[in-house]
């Protein structure tokens, strides 16, 4: 491996930080509103499930794990996957030693303030905050910010990044969350305590969607944004209208004075991951929507200051004080306004005069994203992670089924299929002994962390599955229903796709310091076998027989997470001296051969946030390779890998502590004494090869 001093670059000093994690303190505050410092507000009782069964099966003298599936009562189902040296009995083509595509040489682990790629890729810039989206959007003048203007540029702090094809020759719509606003570096002496009306509408401005037509640069193999701004592009922001669907719509918990019916909603929020669904339209999740809301702490009916403790709202006036120019993020004024986020959102990017929808079929909680496969039969299924310390993760699975064809009227069917089907909530059972899980990460005797689980259904439209709970408290009060079933408690559940190639799940579990340290709080199992887990798994799940619509599954860890030179880390069985270093997954994606890539978020090995590529099958499956490193401060998102280059997604570059706005520490991607700025950026082969070849 090559590093990149090797290549004549200048190492910037480890970031210097207090987190746990090695996250920067400004990035939590304005992130997630200090969500690490809280207490994890699943407080529910609902025990580990592999517990209960192990205490049973003990006491009967099985501790086989055979015995204890099957006392389980959900059958020991055939996992197709294999972490040993061997190949698989259905490796194919591109799976054997050198044919899995991912020939590059990795990156080492740095503290650069660039983007690094490995040897024969190049990389550049394809859109940065400020930049024009629309036609008429004025240039970016960081010193003359204007909400006006901010409403036709490139958001801040992209996450998501997905691409809707175009007729033509590598044409497409480029759709990029913006997931939140660090106000210290967009202004300069900006002040908590007496925002501007102006600032407080750029920051508006600034979150939700944007929609960029770009297309690929014959002479260079780049990805530009196209000169016609005019058809597509589009911004939506804190201030456009969406439309309420599902089973929830005009719920009682969802009306608000400014709408009494409980089926409009201004904007969106806090959008992080996402997806493309197969009709051509993207997903994106609302997560940590509770620190925009002020005054929790001033709610006195007590039903619904329980409901908004479970999602995290707590405390009086808010960082942001947007409550001092709307009152909707007033929660003593306006309790209900906080129920009109923590929804999948749909964008129709190839229609732009389309209303975006919230999905309450899909349930309200701290979504990551959602990512959508057609079942054998027809059905679409989505799955999702609710990235909370203890939270969990769900499916949803629709009534009617996927029509074929591009024509208008299957369009339109298609994008109605989200609003009618059963929501789930995942259990997780482990097939080792209590006794071999002891926190420390160390194999149990099979070798693997592995076991079964079922999908629980909580509500199917207006029916409700949960004692106690009518269907619309089932989606709008959708944690508190998981709780009640006993679902499983999982360490921050982030992006979990389907990969189309094998149709197993895979679901990056970023962190949780919290497991087996706070008293209370749920020890190690083995869906999460470490204490104390700073670096994060990666779980691989497959449904019985393949059937994405079905309700058991086996899964397996793919991947725990950390220095490989550390005992409890594992890489699907692969040779430890012969992988990247990985901490904190966040996001993942596939490439066209079917192999995951993943994204991370607070990397607590002390270098810069990457890239990373791993193969799920065939003789190299678990081999993580660093593909890139982002800038210092910076948080790498929502890749994007097809055959002919990668984008990411460089959120919040220099967000780094005792940096501003008026004392910059990053200068990315423009370089001089100029301010940082989040954006999107692409790689791609000097010599015009396939990114897999």
């Amino acid at each position: 491996m090559s590093s990149p001093a090797d290549r004549g670059r200048r190492l910037l000093p480890l970031l210097p930080t207090h987190h746990p994690l090695g996250r920067q303190a400004v990035t939590c505050e304005f992130r997630c509103g200090n969500a690490c410092s809280h207490d994890a507000p699943n407080t529910a009782r609902n025990t580990y499930f592999g517990d209960v069964v192990q205490e049973v099966v003990s006491r009967r003298g099985m501790l086989k794990a055979g015995a204890v599936v099957a006392a389980a009562g959900a059958g020991a189902l055939a996992f197709s996957g294999s972490a040993s040296a061997a190949p698989p009995p259905h490796a194919g083509p591109g799976n054997g030693p050198g044919r899995d595509g991912l020939d590059f040489e990795p990156v080492r682990p740095n503290t650069l303030d660039e983007v690094v790629v490995p040897k024969g890729f190049e990389t550049d810039v394809v859109i940065r905050w400020g930049d024009a989206v629309t036609h008429d959007a004025p240039e970016f003048d960081f010193d003359r910010q204007t909400a006006a203007a901010q409403a036709k540029q490139f958001g801040y702090n992209n996450d998501f990044c997905g691409l809707v094809p175009l007729p033509g020759w590598d044409r497409w719509l480029m759709v990029s969350n913006h997931e939140y606003t660090t106000e210290e570096f967009m202004f300069k002496n900006w002040s908590s305590a007496a925002p501007t009306e102006e600032q407080v509408k750029i920051a508006w401005a600034a979150h939700g969607l944007s929609v960029v037509q770009v297309e690929r640069e014959h002479r260079t193999g780049k990805l530009v944004v196209s000169k016609d701004k005019k058809k597509y592009n589009r911004r939506i922001t804190l201030t456009t209208p969406f439309e309420v669907r599902g089973p929830a719509a005009g719920s009682k918990y969802l009306k608000t004075s400014a709408d009494p019916s409980g089926r409009k909603v201004l904007g969106t929020q806090n959008n992080c991951a996402g997806g493309v669904t197969p009709w051509g339209t993207i997903l994106s999740g609302e997560e940590n929507f509770n620190q925009y809301f002020a005054n929790a702490d001033l709610v006195t009916d007590a039903g619904t200051k329980a409901k908004l403790g479970r999602y995290g709202f707590s405390g009086k006036a808010s960082l942001r004080k947007w409550e001092n120019y709307d009152k909707r993020f007033d929660l003593a004024q306006e309790p209900n306004e906080a129920n009109r986020f923590g929804w999948i959102v749909e964008i129709d990017p190839l229609d732009p005069t389309s209303t975006p929808v919230k999905h309450t079929a899909l349930g309200r909680f701290k979504h990551e994203g959602a990512n959508v496969i057609v079942a054998k039969d027809g059905r679409v299924v989505a799955y999702m992670g609710d990235d909370e310390r203890f939270d969990y993760m769900y499916k949803f699975v629709s009534d009617g089924k996927y029509q074929k064809g591009e024509s208008k009227r299957a369009r339109e069917h298609n994008k109605r299929l989200l609003d009618s089907g059963t929501l789930y909530v995942a259990q997780f059972t482990g097939d080792s002994p209590v006794s071999e899980i002891d926190g420390t990460g160390k194999l149990p005797g099979d070798g693997e962390f592995d076991g079964s689980g079922k999908w629980i259904p909580l509500a199917h439209n207006d029916k409700s599955f949960v004692p106690g709970f009518t269907a619309e408290e089932v989606y709008v009060f959708t944690r508190l229903a998981a709780d009640q079933v006993g679902a499983t408690k999982m360490d921050r559940p982030e992006d979990v796709e389907p990969s189309l190639k094998n149709r197993r799940v895979y679901a990056a579990l970023t962190n949780n310091t919290d497991r087996g340290v706070k008293p209370g709080k749920e020890g190690a199992t083995e869906v999460a076998p470490r204490v104390n887990n700073k670096h994060g798994h990666v779980l691989e799940l497959e449904e019985r027989r393949s059937d994405n619509t079905a309700t058991t599954f086996s899964w397996k860890l793919l991947l725990v997470c950390g220095d490989p030179n550390s005992p409890d880390t594992y890489f699907g069985g692969y040779d430890k001296s012969q992988v990247s270093p990985i901490s904190c997954p966040d996001n993942v994606a596939f490439d066209p051969r079917g192999n995951l890539w993943i994204s991370t978020d607070g990397n607590a090995l002390k270098s810069n946030d990457g890239v990373f590529a791993v193969p799920v099958e065939g003789r190299r499956r678990g081999q993580v390779k660093q593909f890139l490193t982002v800038p210092r401060g910076a948080e790498a998102c929502g890749p994007v890998i097809t055959d002919d280059f990668v984008l990411v997604s460089v959120q919040h570059p220099g967000e780094i502590d005792g940096a501003s706005a008026n004392n910059p520490l990053s200068h990315w991607p423009d370089g001089g004494t100029s301010q940082p700025r989040p954006a999107v950026a692409v790689a791609w082969r000097e010599d015009r090869r396939r990114i897999c070849d």
